[in-house]
């Protein structure tokens, strides 16, 4: 009969303080997965290979159903405890364990424990699982969540279908875990020569050196020939069966027992390590393109500035050469008015005033005002291009990467596009319901009120001409009744030249004064008004730069926390092979 004695519940010096620095690593890695949001199957499946520290080995057959699993347990224990049969008899997991009266009933996690008093099972655990092909994927399903548990890994292919896909992945997934893995090719009784045989093991061989980057032990039995050789007659040799045995006797001793229940928990932890490293990784490297869609961002708002000033500066040329053309009449007027042979002309105060105000004045302001008007408008659309330039770098952002993030770790990747979509619904607002005309309206009051600045000029709904006219008239009247009051009195040869003199720098002075507040009126306002864009931007994208900041660095803690835990799995799996 097989018999696997497993080693006392007292462990070596060496293996005392491996097994405690081991508990203490999984309780740590544990940890960090509660405490970053992993999901409830990993926890528990952590939590249960920690659990099974205490337990007994664990042999777990796995296999495609009608493979024969159950027949080749009931062989490898010498005899019929489970059923068997042609078609998925074996729709839930069975735990074989020892105990004085065969029995079965459900226990936890849907599983049915089963009780024999069959020695063997004194010393280990024996676990049958639903077929990895079954027509219930259910069935599949908790097979792969079992597999995790197991502490040697006994996989059964039928020899008249060896190694099928399904068999092929399922074998990549138990490797993915860690787990000591034996191939064994049953139905060898199907086979009428040696040759086939060897043909199908070398077969197995080479897939699974593909899949694995090893051969692992292989060994073709005949379960049915071994149990009915154990059970009544037969020929045991016929079904080779004495080789696997002789091989889990021999080659699974005290110590590679104790490896093997220590390696099988470590090997749990490198997986989920790994895996959650991916995670922090996959999306540290999408934040990644967040923060380049950010700094994208920042250097449109910046190139967006210098533009703006350098097109300003452009455009307010136009305004000052409004202003030129102004004083250049304004001096011509003084030329040609303020000379002997418009003496009588002079004394004539309000005719000078209408005048220099036909003459002089004339357009100036509507034109200067057409000129703000267009300024006004060209910082409008560039506010909506901007504005217009940020939606669609946040709309290519979430397009682009829509299905980049991985695993299930917390509620990042739907907070993510859930900000995704506040700033892209905060944009696409602004551009819809922007009303060009009211803001440019509004600016209009405000570039109105900076002109005026403190001068006693009711803004009101009047135009931005009509201020200037007000302010040109008030502050040149004084000019034109220096030509008219009193200049018949002291004509004189040089008194008239001197009062043109006066009269003309007077104007230049005040002009001056009119473009200086014009121009510092429009450039504050217009400074101000960027400002206000920009800002309103910034406070729309700040939410999602505020969240792809902390992920940042909460990612980088956790995956730093993850690569040191790592390290101390790859120790201890050391520790463990030299123990």
């Amino acid at each position: 009969m097989f018999a696997i004695l497993m080693p006392d519940r007292f462990l070596s010096g060496p293996q005392e303080v491996v097994l405690a620095e081991e508990r203490q690593c999984l309780r740590d890695l544990l940890a960090t997965l509660i405490r970053h949001r992993a999901s409830r199957e990993d926890q528990a499946t952590l939590d249960r290979s920690i659990a099974q520290l205490d337990e007994l080995f664990l042999l777990v057959v796995v296999g495609e159903f009608n493979s024969g699993k159950s027949t080749f347990i009931n062989a490898l224990l010498g005899e019929k405890i489970l059923e068997e049969g042609v078609t998925p008899t074996t729709s839930r997991i069975h735990r074989l364990r020892f105990g004085e009266a065969e029995a079965s009933e459900p226990g936890a996690d849907g599983i049915l424990v089963v009780t024999s008093p069959n020695e063997a099972l004194r010393h280990l655990h024996i676990v049958d699982t639903p077929g990895t092909n079954a027509l219930d994927r259910s069935h599949e399903a908790i097979t792969r969540e079992f597999v995790p548990r197991s502490d040697l890994v006994l996989f059964v292919t039928s020899a008249d279908r060896p190694f099928t896909e399904s068999e092929r992945e399922f074998i990549q997934s138990i490797r993915e875990w860690g787990k000591k893995l034996v191939l064994v090719v049953n139905k060898i009784d199907f086979l009428s020569t040696d040759f086939e045989r060897q043909k199908i093991e070398a077969f197995i061989g080479d897939n699974a050196n593909q899949l694995l980057g090893f051969v692992p032990e292989i060994f073709s039995v005949s379960s049915r020939l071994a149990l009915e050789a154990k059970t009544g007659s037969g020929d045991l040799e016929a079904s080779r069966f004495p080789a696997l045995e002789a091989y889990l006797v021999e080659t699974l001793d005290e110590r590679e027992r104790v490896r093997l229940k220590l390696l099988n928990p470590l090997g749990v932890a490198s997986k989920l390590a790994n895996k959650y490293l991916g995670i922090a990784d996959s999306r540290l490297e999408l934040l990644e393109g967040d923060f380049e869609i950010l700094d994208r961002i920042d250097g449109q708002h910046a190139i967006y500035r210098e533009e703006m000033q350098s097109q300003f500066r452009f455009r307010l040329t136009d305004v000052d050469n409004q202003l030129h053309a102004f004083e250049k009449r304004g001096l011509e007027f003084f030329d040609d008015n303020l000379r002997l042979a418009r003496a009588f002309d002079l004394l004539n105060k309000e005719r000078i005033k209408a005048d220099f105000e036909r003459k002089v004045i004339g357009d100036s302001p509507q034109q200067i005002e057409t000129r703000v008007d267009e300024i006004i408008d060209w910082m409008v659309e560039s506010e909506l291009g901007q504005w217009q330039s940020v939606s669609d770098s946040l709309a290519s952002r979430k397009v682009s990467h829509a299905d980049g993030a991985v695993g299930e770790l917390g509620k990042f990747e739907y907070n993510r596009r859930e900000l995704l979509d506040t700033v892209g619904r905060a944009a696409r607002s602004a551009i819809s319901g922007y009303d060009q005309s009211a803001e440019a309206k509004r600016m209009a009051e405000s570039v109105r009120s900076a002109v005026t600045g403190t001068a006693a000029v009711e803004v009101g709904a009047i135009g931005l001409g009509t201020v200037i006219t007000v302010l040109a008239t008030t502050q040149l009247a004084d000019v034109t009744g220096l030509l008219a009051a009193g200049t018949m009195a002291a004509l004189g040869l040089f008194i008239l030249p001197a009062r043109r003199r006066r009269a003309k720098v007077e104007l230049q002075q005040k002009i001056l004064a009119l473009r200086e507040q014009l121009m510092s009126g429009l450039t504050d306002q217009f400074e101000r008004e960027t400002d206000r864009s920009v800002q309103r931007i910034q406070e729309a994208v700040q939410p999602y730069t505020r969240f792809v900041r902390a992920e940042r660095e909460r990612l980088t803690r956790r995956r730093e926390e993850l690569a040191e835990l790592k390290g101390n799995l790859g120790r201890l799996k050391e520790l463990v092979a030299e123990t």
